[in-house]
């Protein structure tokens, strides 16, 4: 039997529109904000086609974030989507350049070796029944070893030509003469509208978000926690491995280094969204949204040669005020 506790009246609009005016309506402002004040700084920001090309800088943030949302909604955290990337992209470049592998097979070598590396995560969280935290800090410190020892300082960069610059493949103008999208940002807002129907509109989401809420009572519920869990982790590895290969087509190496603190910015992505890092509560739309503002903030401080340092400081201090602000909001209607 359901606890009693207190509802709140009104209309059900005005009760949706009450639960949406607080960390995603943050994000939405300062987004707007962004553009206006970098439209303000430099007439260049404005040019759409710029600010599309750039945000294949920052795709791999995008896509890890997507399957952050449910990993943090799920009260849980993956520390090694980092190293996982480093990790897909060394094996892969290691597979074809180093053992004659077609980079066909390669490519679906790294895509599993992504999962099977977030299968293990998962496996650990779930079998030893050891924190997420715990145990990613240890696999974010395993991962990016075991890609070190692969390549050391070395590189591989002899991909072949239709493998190279993803980024550089655009979708045509369309009849109303908008300007091209990068492939990349189609495939992160594909990933993104399926990772979303599925956190909100389907059994595993509900799951993940009842077991971030409280998982002891999900287990006594019937709801098969170790195996969603399992599904999630090892999800993360996927888009992780995805990403790791995306970097790699883009940048035209694999390095043990590459991704060094995305976790940071996939984290930051889907907290600044609204998702409660403690779990139970988060949406997509605001992952996306703050992804954009990710984006537009670095656009902007890189046109005016802002250190990247200092830019993880401007991003910081968004993060704590979109949770800050939402939460005296909450206290003051109490």
């Amino acid at each position: 039997m359901e606890p009693s506790v207190a509802r709140p009246v009104g209309s059900p609009i005005s009760r949706a529109l009450e639960h949406k005016l607080n960390r995603e309506f943050v994000a939405v402002g300062l987004l707007l904000l962004a553009f206006f004040v970098g439209s303000r700084l430099s007439t260049q920001f404005l040019d759409a086609s710029y600010l599309l090309d750039t945000t294949s800088v920052y795709i791999e943030t995008g896509i890890i974030a997507t399957a952050m949302t449910f990993i943090i909604i799920s009260g849980n955290i993956d520390l090694s989507v980092a190293s996982t990337l480093a990790l897909v992209a060394c094996v892969t470049g290691v597979l074809h350049a180093e053992h004659g592998l077609a980079m066909g097979p390669a490519i679906i070598c790294g895509l599993l070796l992504g999962a099977l590396l977030g299968f293990f995560n998962g496996l650990l969280i779930t079998w030893l029944r050891l924190p997420s935290l715990t145990v990613t800090l240890g696999t974010f410190a395993l991962y990016r070893g075991l890609a070190q020892v692969l390549l050391g300082d070395h590189s591989v960069s002899n991909f072949p030509d239709w493998f190279v610059g993803i980024d550089s493949i655009h979708i045509a103008r369309t009849l109303f003469h908008n300007p091209p999208i990068p492939a990349p940002l189609i495939i992160f807002l594909v990933l993104a509208l399926i990772a979303g129907a599925v956190l909100h509109r389907t059994v595993l989401g509900r799951w993940t978000y009842a077991i971030g809420t409280n998982s002891t009572a999900s287990r006594y519920s019937g709801i098969a926690v170790d195996r969603v869990t399992l599904l999630l982790f090892t999800f993360s590895g996927f888009l992780a491995g995805l990403s790791g290969l995306i970097m790699t087509s883009r940048l035209g190496i694999a390095k043990y280094d590459m991704g060094l603190g995305l976790e940071l910015d996939a984290i930051t992505a889907v907290v600044l969204g609204g998702t409660d890092i403690f779990g139970g509560r988060g949406t997509m739309f605001g992952t996306v949204i703050t992804f954009f503002l990710i984006v537009v903030l670095r656009t902007g401080m890189g046109l005016h040669n802002i250190k990247p340092e200092q830019q993880m400081l401007v991003l910081g201090l968004l993060l704590i005020f979109s949770i800050v602000v939402p939460n005296l909001l909450q206290r003051n209607k109490r």
